[in-house]
């Protein structure tokens, strides 16, 4: 079965746009022009990736992100004519996994997409549940504990968590974590990935101030902590 990709745009010359080409790469593709709209539709049609507008009428691009996030682990992402820097971490802090600046190519939207599905539908050879203090993560279930409740994660974030825990102690760069989880995409850029450790740090730690689990090593980059 093809996989489904959900656009969202408020804009009709957008998706069409986008749907004729990425139809031609093998995708199945569903569109919306609403974010209550595209809450429905990602309902009825369990798209892998959400291809979604930042600036639409009524509820926003952010706004539809945020509801995704409470109930599914699909890959998201934000497409905007913000080129600022903080606003991208914006949309990465809600819950999205990448982000296009318009104006942008098929290309490289086709590139973003096989990229975060990538992360979702990547499988491990072999089974595998890592206990790392009050952690217990499944490499092959993709999925993490904290004293026995699940944490919803993105794909993102998982990989991230992932690649730190299973190396207690290592020091690993921005660019060795952008190369290990975000399945070493050149479109994104190092920063980014501090919005990803920050949202992840929100789920696990139980003290953001002072990170148990995930910790900065200033002037290079993040480790897992050895005796969270």
């Amino acid at each position: 079965m093809d996989p489904t990709i959900l656009l969202v745009d408020d804009e009709e010359k957008v998706l069409e746009f986008m749907r004729s080409f990425l139809q031609s790469e093998g995708f199945k593709v569903v569109t919306a022009r609403t974010g209550t709209e595209a809450l429905t539709k990602a309902k009825e049609t369990n798209p892998v990736v959400v291809v979604l507008d930042w600036m639409m009428p009524g509820m926003s691009g952010l706004d539809v992100c945020r509801e995704l996030r409470k109930k599914s682990r699909v890959g998201i992402i934000m497409v905007t004519a913000k080129a600022d820097e903080m606003d991208k971490v914006v949309g990465l802090e809600v819950g999205a996994d990448d982000y296009l600046t318009k104006p942008f190519s098929l290309r490289e939207l086709l590139a973003r997409i096989r990229s975060v599905t990538r992360r979702i539908d990547g499988s491990p050879s072999f089974e595998e549940h890592l206990v790392r203090g009050d952690l217990t993560i499944s490499r092959s279930q993709y999925q993490v504990w904290k004293r026995g409740v699940e944490i919803s994660l993105t794909p993102t974030e998982f990989k991230l968590l992932l690649t730190l825990a299973d190396k207690p102690g290592i020091v690993y760069s921005r660019l060795q974590l952008l190369k290990a989880a975000l399945e070493d995409d050149l479109f994104n850029e190092e920063r980014t990935v501090d919005a990803h450790i920050s949202r992840l740090r929100k789920k696990i730690e139980d003290d953001i101030s002072n990170p148990g689990y995930i910790q900065t090593v200033y002037g290079f980059g993040y480790r897992f902590g050895d005796q969270p």
